[in-house]
């Protein structure tokens, strides 16, 4: 993500979303996801600081090399933190925009950005792993809406 070209790519993808556009699996409406997404960067710029799952303590090792391993989409479906749960209605353009500019902030702000606060389920990340945790997640919940 702190490649230009990704995030150029990245975000021209959030410009092909619409408000209508028809999730492929999970519960979120767009306008949901894209808070999702927000608050996930929020996490990994430090702006939000979750505490550790005790699932995460126990099995955040394993689920961490699972999902950065290799450019395999993430697992859809997957159960996510209390902390990033978006229940209720949103705004879409307002949120769509909120995200573009933290896709901006977390890619200007390049690995210096990054928390070192733990990830509440994977534990201590590096900033690369970082800007592909931010990546794959992006990614994934495009797929779901078909973008």
């Amino acid at each position: 993500m702190y490649d230009s070209a990704v995030s150029a790519e990245v975000k021209e993808r959030l410009q092909r979303l619409r408000p209508d556009s028809q999730r492929q699996w999970g519960k979120m409406g767009p306008a949901q996801m894209l808070a999702h997404c927000s608050a996930s960067i929020e996490m990994a710029l430090g702006d939000e600081r979750p505490p550790r799952m005790m699932i995460g303590r126990i099995l955040g090792p394993v689920a961490k090399r699972f999902t950065l391993r290799d450019e395999k989409p993430m697992v859809r479906n997957a159960q996510t933190a209390k902390c990033l749960l978006v229940q209720d209605g949103k705004d879409f353009e307002p949120e769509r925009a909120r995200l573009a500019l933290l896709i901006d902030r977390f890619a200007a702000a390049g690995p210096s950005g990054c928390t070192s606060h733990p990830h509440f389920l994977f534990g201590t990340l590096t900033p690369e792993e970082w800007s592909r945790l931010v990546y794959k997640h992006l990614d994934h919940h495009l797929r779901q809406f078909g973008v």
